[in-house]
């Protein structure tokens, strides 16, 4: 069985976060969303689980952050450069804060940080393998 990763996401507006994933690239499953809960693919193996507020509260009884806490942050990858810059732009016009953070550039990988519009941090980061310096390079 190949192994996969659901990130289950507390959300103020479950509509509203749907529509803002859908625009980054997030796939709807339909058949694991209802009014409470809206399971949104990014891959084979990536997911996210938006949940409202009271269906949150239903697996633990620990508090939801505020938007302006940091708990994690989830970086996804990106095919090029263009890509980052695209999430980054369509996260700022569809509700979201665009580059919380400054830029990541590297040369070999290049990366924007936004925020959803609860609060939950993203990067979206591209990176050449084949540009990385070697260890030797580095000395």
């Amino acid at each position: 069985m190949t192994r996969t990763i659901t990130i289950s996401l507390p959300v103020s507006d479950l509509k509203a976060s749907k529509a803002f994933y859908t625009v980054l690239g997030f796939v709807n499953n339909p058949q694991c969303t209802d009014d409470t809960a809206a399971f949104m693919v990014w891959s084979e193996t990536i997911n996210v689980m938006l949940l409202t507020h009271a269906k949150w509260r239903t697996f633990t009884d620990r508090p939801i952050p505020p938007k302006t806490s940091s708990e994690v942050a989830l970086n996804i990858s990106c095919d090029s450069r263009d890509e980052v810059d695209a999430m980054n732009k369509s996260a700022a016009e569809n509700g979201g804060t665009a580059d919380i953070n400054p830029v990541e550039e590297h040369g070999f990988m290049y990366g924007r940080d936004f925020a959803d519009p609860d609060g939950h941090i993203w990067g979206a980061q591209w990176m050449d393998l084949a540009a990385i310096p070697s260890m030797e390079e580095k000395k």
